[in-house]
């Protein structure tokens, strides 16, 4: 008996003691940020299931292609108020030529967008479009891996934003989890490709600006 309430107590203080292990990684991260040298990739906010894409894509006409919904709007700006006010600076902000991309892009980096085909939805619209880095997709993952290789100017952290399908092709099926807002954030290297540092959650930037 005497077992089992160590192992519980031990699991209670673990359970406690995560988020603020976490908070502590994730402040180290930002104090790494304000120097630059970062690619941070975003999956587009939340969108409206009510709308659908049709392809091929019409990128002018906002009514052939699922928007953000108001939820989505409202983070997006929450998390570009975060990231401006933890001083992570932003340079490029690359993003997919779907609007549900441009929007969080300018929402996030606070600034103009460069959308390029790179980003831009790979499943083609469809729903059983998703690849891996050696599948049918490769070079559309090859394209994303390029542009989150190269190193921001001096300073800056360039930003990314696209759809689960490319981030999928690009770095493999553990991705395919990857929620609406959710960043992989990309340490540059001199000696090889961009190293994945750590996942985050638009919450948990928010939060930690908020501390």
């Amino acid at each position: 008996m005497s077992k089992l309430a160590s192992i519980i107590s031990c699991l209670v203080i673990f359970l406690l003691m995560s988020p603020q292990s976490y908070a502590a990684d994730l402040g180290g991260l930002v104090s790494s940020l304000k120097g630059g040298g970062y690619v941070i990739v975003f999956r587009h906010g939340a969108t409206d299931d009510s709308q659908k894409d049709i392809y091929p894509f019409k990128f002018d006409d906002m009514s052939a292609q699922r928007q953000l919904s108001e939820k989505g709007r409202e983070l997006a700006r929450e998390l570009g108020a975060a990231l401006k006010k933890l001083g992570v600076p932003i340079g490029e902000v690359y993003t997919s030529r779907l609007n549900r991309a441009v929007e969080t892009g300018k929402l996030i980096g606070g600034k103009d967008v460069s959308p390029v085909d790179e980003l831009t939805d790979s499943s083609a619209g469809s729903a059983s479009g998703m690849a891996n880095p050696d599948g049918k997709n490769a070079k559309a993952g090859r394209a994303v891996r390029d542009l989150v290789n190269a190193p921001p100017k001096a300073g800056a952290n360039n930003l990314a934003v696209t759809h689960k399908t490319n981030v999928t092709d690009a770095f493999g099926k553990e991705f395919a989890d990857i929620r609406e807002g959710e960043a992989l954030v990309y340490k540059i290297s001199n000696s090889g490709p961009a190293v994945l540092v750590t996942r985050v959650q638009p919450g948990e930037w928010i939060a930690q600006a908020g501390s």
